[in-house]
């Protein structure tokens, strides 16, 4: 399970400022993560756009590479909307 926080206008813009999620085993990075989340809708890839948010896991500043684990904490800011 890996926590996700939403943060500034995300909140708003998804509904929630918070979520539990367990991705599949494909997911084992930053922008795996953002392009499985983006895979809601068109909503969430519009809003989810690797330009548009910055990304931290466990509370450090984190690029698309940076791996996510189970247990992990990642806090995703809107920077470009």
């Amino acid at each position: 399970m890996i926590r996700i926080l939403y943060f500034a206008k995300l909140v708003d813009l998804l509904g929630c400022s918070s979520e539990d999620v367990d991705p599949p085993p494909a997911v084992a990075d930053v922008a795996g993560l953002l392009a499985w989340l983006r895979e809601r809708g068109p909503r969430w890839a519009r809003i989810l756009q690797s330009d548009a948010v910055k990304v931290t896991v466990n509370k450090s500043f984190a690029d698309p590479g940076t791996q996510v684990r189970d247990g992990d904490e990642v806090a995703i800011v809107s920077v470009g909307i």
